[in-house]
């Protein structure tokens, strides 16, 4: 069997595969998007329950500039439905115009 040394040092020969349906695999993807560790840190480091910090870099902004745009949208379609998510909105909004913001200064 051939081994595999990781940026750490540490040996890693073994492959641990499972299946997962394509609503589970795209959670899982938003997850390690959003904390800006590679899939198998952030799957290794949930499985061992030992804590996830996300570190800020360019990488996790984008990640979360994307997902709050997603929400967005998805709470707008709702919105047609109920007027009781308004407040969830307006501070929706706030914070997608901070992110903006933030994207302007760093251009």
């Amino acid at each position: 069997m051939e081994k595999n040394l990781d940026s750490k040092g540490r040996w890693r020969n073994k492959t641990v595969a499972f299946r997962v349906s394509p609503e589970e695999a795209k959670q899982i993807d938003a997850c390690v998007r959003l904390s800006g560790l590679s899939k198998q840190d952030y799957i290794t480091k949930r499985l061992t329950c030992r804590e996830v910090v996300v570190q800020g870099n360019p990488k996790v902004y984008k990640a979360l500039r994307n997902q709050m745009t997603e929400i967005y949208g998805e709470l707008k379609r709702l919105e047609k439905c109920s007027d009781e998510n308004e407040e969830l909105l307006s501070t929706l909004r706030l914070v997608a115009e901070i992110l903006n913001g933030l994207k302007g200064e760093k251009e």
